[in-house]
């Protein structure tokens, strides 16, 4: 399980990668923890994909740090099968975000 830490300002965002495996029937889920209102998560767009049947393709996750910040989340992504929530995760990333402050003059 890989970790990665970043520092993101309010209103930053950050574009991770991750290897999907939908064709086997997994699908990446994740739970965010710590102070879980500084940060977004949503999908984004697939990125490459092989074009034999079954191939890995690459996908994206936009986190996003919320106004006014300050604040620490932990994001742990987990690669699952649905049909089998007692199964392990295939794959697991975790994401560290420190949000930091906003300098409260916007312009």
């Amino acid at each position: 399980m890989e970790v990665r830490r970043i520092v993101l300002g309010p209103g930053e965002r950050y574009e991770l990668r991750l290897t999907g495996r939908g064709a086997r029937g997994y699908v990446w889920t994740w739970q965010v923890t710590g102070d879980a209102d500084v940060v977004s998560v949503a999908p984004g767009p697939v990125l490459a994909g092989g074009a034999a049947p079954g191939a890995a393709v690459e996908l994206s996750y936009v986190v996003g740090a919320r106004p006014p910040g300050g604040g620490r989340a932990r994001i742990r992504f987990a690669q699952v099968r649905p049909p089998y929530p007692d199964e392990a995760p295939y794959d697991e990333f975790v994401l560290d975000v420190e949000v930091t402050p906003g300098s409260g003059g916007a312009g």
